[in-house]
């Protein structure tokens, strides 16, 4: 069986209202929703080539820790990382949940959602030095042919480096986000907004770009725009940089995303407080914001120095 085929009609009209209270909350981007229903499929598919027949409630309130242990061997044997089964099993037991509190004939759908995550280590982002990231936003605009085009790529990589923005949330900004405030409001992640302080550089290069571009961008116009006069596709932006990088030499881990990790980084290097910075990229947990940023050892015994009350304190004798 393959793909809705291996669910029962319930389950697939389920499924699709899961995904769609998803959308419609804002709880999720599109490319989330994508991945939960491929996860949710595919482990519905593997339980109907398991028992036999396509899976319904019955099929997920019966299932035990040897069908869990079966579908988990069976995603490792073609070849999903730790990491991905992690990802899967979440979704998993995010559809379960919500068919629970539907009372869909699941009861507790007890294995599913006791499920322990498989363990996987975190794989730490490379940010990049102060002056590698310098260099990126100089030698970007390198790589187009006009000078408009050239503004603009140097604009959104500010942007991305100076405002520790996702490159999707640098796209969404419109006509009525310039000239630039002080303060700019973003929308990242599930809807939630944020404040985020604007450089003059960020607010310079964004103005010269919009100086140059022979396109009107008014109201609710993508600000950033491709050669025919479109919403620029993030692709672009991710080959300049590619190009940049081989012309700096620098390692294949110089994305757009990495310009975020340098500003989280940077920031933290510079002596700002991690529970700031988090607010700053909008973090909804302050360990994803540990994971963003990168210091290195002696920077933390700075840190420690600095803070710890027994650094400062003289030894006293006759205590061992």
């Amino acid at each position: 069986m393959s793909d809705l085929a291996a669910l029962t009609p319930q389950m697939r009209a389920a499924l699709s209202d899961w995904l769609a209270g998803l959308s419609a909350l804002g709880n999720a981007s599109n490319h989330t929703i994508i991945a939960y229903r491929h996860d949710v499929v595919n482990w519905m598919g593997f339980l109907a080539a398991h028992h036999g027949e396509p899976a319904g409630p019955a099929t997920i309130a019966g299932m035990s820790q040897s069908d869990l242990r079966a579908w988990m061997a069976h995603e490792r044997k073609r070849g999903l990382s730790a990491r991905s089964l992690a990802r899967a099993l979440s979704s998993v037991r995010s559809f379960a949940r919500w068919l629970t509190e539907r009372q869909e004939g699941l009861g507790e759908a007890t294995v599913i959602l006791s499920a322990r995550s498989p363990k996987f280590r975190r794989r730490l982002p490379r940010p990049l030095s102060e002056t590698q990231a310098l260099g990126m936003i100089e030698t970007v605009s390198l790589q187009a042919r006009t000078d408009w085009q050239q503004a603009r790529d140097m604009a959104v990589v500010t942007l991305l480096y100076g405002c520790g923005l996702r490159i999707s949330e640098a796209l969404s900004l419109t006509g009525a986000d310039q000239p630039l405030p002080d303060m700019l409001r973003i929308t990242g992640k599930g809807g939630k907004t944020r404040l985020v302080p604007v450089l003059p550089a960020a607010r310079a290069t964004v103005a010269e770009y919009v100086r140059l571009c022979p396109f009107q961008i008014t109201g609710a116009d993508a600000l950033f725009r491709g050669a025919r006069g479109g919403a620029l596709n993030p692709r672009l932006i991710q080959k300049a940089m590619e190009q940049t990088r081989l012309q700096l030499g620098l390692p294949a881990t110089a994305t757009p995303h990495a310009m975020r990790h340098s500003f989280a980084t940077h920031l933290l290097s510079a002596g700002g407080d991690l529970r700031s910075i988090q607010e700053l990229l909008g973090h909804a947990s302050l360990s994803t914001t540990e994971a963003y940023t990168a210091v290195d050892a002696a920077r933390l015994m700075d840190v420690y120095a600095a803070a710890h009350p027994r650094a400062h304190s003289s030894p006293q004798r006759g205590v061992s």
